[in-house]
C-alpha cells in the first residue's frame, strides 16, 4: 500500500484542517501516518482510522522548539518508509524538503497562513529573515503547493511563481455533534451567549478589547475556548474588572466537544487587526465552524472574511477595535430580529455551499498528481 507520512508542529488533536487532509488520503487508498508533537497539557488522542505518532519534546516554545522539533522530524523521516510526504505549514518544511530529495520522495507543501507575515515575526525582524530565508529557499523550488484563500496563493504566486491550490479549512457536515446544553454545560440560561474560539487566541486579534467590552454587556456571557499566547492577559482583566460571571475560560478540547458549545452562541467572533498581511487575508477555521454551527459572525473588516460574509448575509462588521464600539454593535444586532432573519438564512445556504464534502475535491485532484 501506498504511504503517506503527514507531518504539523502543531498538537495533533486539535488541528481539523490536518485531520481532513488524512482522511481524504486515506480514501485515496494511502496508507496514513500522522507527525505531531505532545504538549504537557495536551488532551488524549482521540480515535481516528489512521495511525499518528506524537513527540514528546524537551522544549515548547522559543528557537530551541523549533529546532528540535526539526532534527526530530528529520531523523523520524528518515528512517521511516514513504511514497508521500506532505508538509503543513513553513515550520515543517525544511525537513520534509530534504528527505524528499534525499530519498527521492514526492512532496506537497500545505501553507496554512502566510507564516512570514505573522505578528510574531514583523515585529522581530531578525527572527523573521531566518524564516523568510527558509521560504524562499523551499517554495521556488516546488512546482506547485496548497493554500487556504485565493490572497495569499497570489502573494506565493507572485513571490515565487509557484502554482497554488486553494483549499479553505471547512468542516464537514457530518463532523456537527448535537447542541449542547446549557445547564448541563454548566452555562448560563438567562444569557445572550457569545463565542470566541480557536487554537491560536494572540496578540493583535482582538480579544482583548472583546473581554473588556464584556463590561458593557451584563446580558452577555462570553465562552474563551482554546489556546494563544494573550490568553494570561485576558483572565488578568477579567479579574481586574470582576468580570467572572460574564466571562468563561476553557482548555483546547475535542471539536466535536468544542461544536456543543459553539452552537449555542448567539455570535461568533473575526477580530483579527489588519497589522499584518497574514491576519489581512487570514481565512480562519472558526470562520467555517460558526457558519455550520449557523452562528451569525460579528467581524472586522478582513479582505476574505469580508467577502464572504457579504456576499451571503452572515454577520456584520465592528466599525473599530474600540471595546464600546464591539459592544454596542453585539447589541445592535441582538436587538434587531429582522437583520438576525436575513443572518440565520444565509448561514443556511452558505452551510450547503461551503462544506468537507465540496471542498475536498480540489485536494483530492491534487493528490492525484502525486499518484
Amino acid at each position: 500500500m501506498k504511504r503517506v507520512i503527514v507531518s504539523v508542529i502543531n498538537d495533533l488533536v486539535t488541528d481539523q484542517r490536518v485531520n481532513k487532509s488524512c482522511l481524504t488520503l486515506k480514501k485515496l487508498g494511502y496508507e496514513v501516518l500522522l507527525v505531531g508533537r505532545k504538549q504537557r497539557k495536551s488532551p488524549p488522542m482521540d480515535e481516528r482510522p489512521y495511525a499518528s505518532h506524537r513527540m514528546k519534546l524537551l522544549f515548547e516554545k522559543g528557537p530551541c522548539f523549533y529546532a528540535e522539533y526539526n532534527i526530530r522530524l528529520f531523523f523520524f523521516l528518515l528512517f521511516h518508509r514513504a511514497n508521500l510526504l506532505l508538509s503543513n505549514d513553513l515550520d515543517t518544511a525544511l525537513p520534509n524538503f530534504f528527505i524528499s530529495k534525499l530519498k527521492g520522495i514526492k512532496m506537497i507543501y500545505d501553507s496554512h497562513e502566510y507564516f512570514t507575515e505573522t505578528p510574531e515575526l514583523v515585529g522581530r525582524p531578525r527572527v523573521q529573515k531566518i524564516w523568510k530565508c527558509i521560504e524562499g529557499f523551499v517554495v521556488p523550488r516546488l512546482k506547485e503547493m496548497i493554500t487556504v484563500c485565493d490572497s495569499i496563493a497570489e502573494l506565493f504566486h507572485e513571490k515565487y511563481g509557484v502554482t497554488c491550490h486553494v483549499v479553505r479549512n471547512i468542516p464537514p457536515k457530518a463532523a456537527l455533534p448535537p447542541k449542547g446544553d446549557k445547564k448541563a454545560l454548566g452555562l448560563p440560561e438567562d444569557r445572550h451567549l457569545l463565542v470566541l474560539q480557536g487554537s491560536g487566541i494572540n496578540i493583535q486579534r482582538g480579544a482583548e478589547e472583546l473581554v473588556e467590552a464584556m463590561r458593557y454587556l451584563d446580558n452577555c456571557f462570553l465562552m474563551v475556548i482554546g489556546g494563544g499566547d494573550v490568553l494570561p492577559m485576558l483572565k488578568q482583566m477579567v479579574e481586574q474588572w470582576q468580570l467572572a460571571d460574564r466571562v468563561m475560560f476553557m482548555p483546547r478540547m475535542p471539536y466535536a466537544k468544542m461544536m456543543e458549545y459553539t452552537q449555542l452562541a448567539e455570535f461568533g467572533f473575526i477580530l483579527d487587526k489588519d497589522t499584518n498581511l497574514n491576519y489581512r487575508y487570514c481565512l480562519p477555521n472558526k470562520l467555517f465552524d460558526f457558519i455550520q454551527a449557523g452562528v451569525p459572525i460579528v467581524a472586522s473588516h478582513l479582505v476574505e472574511v469580508g467577502k464572504i460574509i457579504q456576499k451571503y448575509e452572515i454577520g456584520t462588521f465592528i466599525a473599530d477595535h474600540h471595546p464600546q464600539t464591539i459592544a454596542n454593535t453585539i447589541t445592535e444586532g441582538l436587538n434587531d430580529a429582522e437583520r438576525r432573519a436575513i443572518w440565520q438564512k444565509g448561514l443556511a445556504k452558505a452551510a450547503e455551499d461551503l462544506c468537507w464534502e465540496n471542498e475536498q475535491q480540489t485536494l483530492i485532484e491534487v493528490y492525484k498528481h502525486y499518484e
